[in-house]
Order: C-alpha cells, then sequence, then structure tokens
C-alpha cells in the first residue's frame, strides 16, 4: 500500500474527468507542489456537510494554469483509476457489460447533446469506462457521480448514467416547454 497526500473538496472528480483547481490553502499548495516535484499523484475525496468520503479519485496535475507570486496555482487535476483514502486499489468487477447497456448510456448521451445543441465526441461503446467519460462530460451534482465513483460494477454505473442522462434531458424539455409557454402567455396578453 502506498500513502499519498489526500485533497478533500466539496466536488468528485471522476476517473478520466478534468477540472480546474484554484490552489490556495498553505497545506494544499504544498501537496500540489511536491505532486509538480515529483509527477506524483494525490486522491481528492469528496466533502461536505457529512463529512469526508471514504472512496475518492486517484489525481493528477495534467496542467498548471497559473502561478501567483504568493504561491497560489491554478491547476488541471485529472482523475485517474479509483481509490479509497486508505489508498488500496478497488476492483471493479469483472462482470461483463451488456451491449444493449453501453447502447443505451450511449444512445442518451447523444440525446441530450442533440437537445441541447452541443458538439461532443462520439463516445466509444466499447470502452471499460464509459460510464465515467459519459458522466465527466455533463454537470452532474456531487452525489450523483459519488455514487457512480464507489460502484463496482460498469454494468451498473452505465445503467445509472443512462437514468441521469435521461432525467437532464426530461428537466431541459420541462424548462424549454415552460419557457415557450411563458413566452405565448406573455404575447397574448400584450394583444
Amino acid at each position: 500500500m502506498d500513502e499519498i497526500g489526500l485533497f478533500p473538496l466539496g466536488i468528485v472528480l471522476l476517473p478520466t474527468e478534468r477540472v480546474p483547481l484554484h490552489v490556495f490553502e498553505p497545506r494544499y499548495r504544498e501537496l500540489i507542489g511536491e505532486c509538480l516535484e515529483t509527477d506524483g499523484e494525490f486522491g481528492m475525496l469528496y466533502a461536505d456537510e457529512d463529512g469526508v468520503r471514504e472512496v475518492g479519485t486517484l489525481a493528477r496535475v495534467a496542467e498548471v494554469l497559473e502561478r501567483f507570486d504568493d504561491g497560489r496555482l491554478n491547476v488541471l487535476v485529472e482523475g485517474r483509476s479509483f481509490m479509497t483514502a486508505v489508498v488500496e486499489p478497488m476492483d471493479d468487477g469483472s462482470g461483463a457489460v451488456e451491449p444493449e447497456t453501453s447502447s443505451r448510456a450511449a444512445g442518451s448521451f447523444r440525446a441530450l447533446a442533440a437537445l441541447a445543441g452541443v458538439e461532443a465526441d462520439e463516445p466509444d461503446e466499447s470502452s471499460p469506462q464509459l460510464s465515467f467519460e459519459l458522466a465527466a462530460q455533463v454537470e452532474l451534482a456531487p452525489d450523483a457521480k459519488q455514487q457512480l465513483l464507489e460502484s463496482l460494477s460498469e454494468q451498473e454505473r452505465l445503467m445509472i448514467v443512462a437514468e441521469l442522462l435521461d432525467a437532464v434531458r426530461h428537466t431541459l424539455i420541462a424548462t424549454r416547454e415552460l419557457g415557450d409557454r411563458a413566452k405565448r402567455n406573455g404575447s397574448r396578453l400584450a394583444e
């Protein structure tokens, strides 16, 4: 077992996901500085009012975006394979993924991207980390991302991701319909 530094934050970093961080606390500046010197990795754990989770993501600094004179840093970190806070590799269950599940999750992603009008990379349905790759491209609540991180089954994660993406799509549809209805009501009042 290796010992690594831990960085608890109010966000969940998924494997393959990249997020910018502003590092200002001295202890975390020291941690990131050490990782930069040794090309080392650190653990990111989700922390909120309920405490720090035991399952997090192994991360590395992918790029230093900005260094400030007072030692603060803006960095881009990338999620690696996931680990526990004790830093024991978690064995991602070896269960097979049903092709229909991969297709459903990728289809949900495509439908959301089309509805939102964004150009997204075509998902590789054969990727062993498809669930993380899809979820990393959509803004999801930290609790939902933590649920994905703690699952040891890609099959289960893909089912969760498909449901989450469908829910986001339905919310977007409902929001647009409400906005359209409000516009129509407003035009009638003006007549």
